[in-house]
């Protein structure tokens, strides 16, 4: 299974993807599992998250471009309130 992927755009690449019209999605300090059926795209407006893996830990904030692959089982721990633009394949 391909790890979740954080890279950093630029303005052109957010607007050549559409990013600005994808919903957004926002959820307070806290911590839960979850599993990715399909995958999912999103870019973190604000925010710090830690997501949890088998294979470690990935951290990503304001600002990063973050791929969750299908079939990924993780647990997220939201360090500071998370808003983000979010995108399903």
């Amino acid at each position: 299974m391909s790890k979740i992927k954080v890279v950093r755009l630029s303005e052109q690449e957010i607007n050549e993807k559409g990013i600005r019209q994808w919903p957004i999605w926002e959820k307070e300090i806290s911590e839960f599992p979850w599993y990715y059926d399909t995958t999912e795209h999103c870019y973190i407006l604000d925010g710090e998250v830690v997501v949890e893996t088998a294979e470690g830990e990935t951290r990503f904030g304001k600002g990063d471009f973050v791929t969750f692959p299908a079939g990924l089982s993780c647990r997220w721990r939201i360090i500071k309130p998370v808003r983000k633009h979010y995108s399903f394949d």
